[in-house]
Formats: C-alpha cells, sequence, structure tokens
C-alpha cells in the first residue's frame, strides 16, 4: 500500500484549519489528556487508521499511561482498568464514530452527564470529530505509519 496523496501540500489551507481544532483540543480545552488519549484511540481503532493508532498509542504510552491500559482500549466493555467516567467516553467516541448506525443514543448521552459538565461533553465530542475527520484523512489518503522495528 502508498500514499494516494499528500493532503498537506494539495490544500494547506484546509490541513491548517483541521490543525486548529487539534490545537484546541489539545492545548486549550482544558480537557485531561488521558481522556483525549482514550477518545483518540479508540475512534482510530474504530476507523481502522493504522497510522493514527500507531501515534496515539505511543503518545499515551509517552505521557505514562500503562501498556495494559493501553492494550485494552480496544476491548474495552470487557477491561477493569478504566474508570466509570472513562467507560462513559468509551461508549460516546463510540456512538459519535458510528453515527450512522448509532444515531448516538440517549443511553450513551446520560451516561456522559452522570460524569461530565455540558461543556466537558461538548468539547469531548469536538475532540471526538477532531479525530475522526484526521482518521478520515489518514485511511483515505493512505497515510502510511512509520515502522520503527520490522517485527
Amino acid at each position: 500500500m502508498h500514499a494516494r496523496l499528500d493532503y498537506m501540500k494539495a490544500a494547506p489551507e484546509a490541513f491548517q484549519a483541521v490543525l486548529g481544532l487539534e490545537q484546541y483540543v489539545s492545548s486549550q480545552s482544558g480537557l485531561d489528556p488521558r481522556l483525549i488519549h482514550l477518545l483518540k484511540l479508540r475512534a482510530s481503532q474504530i476507523n481502522g487508521c493504522a497510522f493514527c493508532v500507531d501515534m496515539h498509542t505511543k503518545e499515551a504510552r509517552r505521557d505514562g499511561l500503562s501498556e495494559q491500559w493501553i492494550a485494552l482500549v480496544c476491548v474495552w466493555q470487557e477491561a477493569t482498568v478504566f474508570t466509570p467516567g472513562e467507560r462513559a467516553l468509551l461508549g460516546w467516541t463510540e456512538a459519535l464514530t458510528n453515527l450512522s448506525t448509532s444515531g448516538a443514543p440517549d443511553d450513551a448521552f446520560e451516561d456522559m452527564r452522570a460524569h461530565f459538565s455540558e461543556a466537558e461533553i461538548t468539547k469531548l465530542s469536538i475532540a471526538i470529530g477532531t479525530i475522526n475527520i484526521w482518521n478520515r484523512l489518514a485511511v483515505g489518503f493512505r497515510t502510511q505509519h512509520p515502522v520503527d522495528i520490522a517485527a
């Protein structure tokens, strides 16, 4: 597989707009970085984005999240390492990432309300939307992840 095009060069103004969202989420939203790692990794797994899964796994590890916590994101419903708030966010991430089939159900929203303020829910939803944009660019244009060491 090889990259289809370099979207950063093809439309730099569009890339800068998405980068602005990313900078808001990462630096200005006030969201707990642990939650940002969680939603980015889960959405990227759902979307089958190898580039983003690789990047967000490395970032989570760099920021001190445990190997077990990172590894169990993909099976969070069976795992016991996530807090109730993290579980609510994982459900909401899945609901918004799979919007065409989930319809963002009331129970997923109510789980969020039990753990987060309206402002936090809004910011987390923007973060979910932002990673979904990145996933669509990376998967759609076949952005290649780096290979650190061959298996």
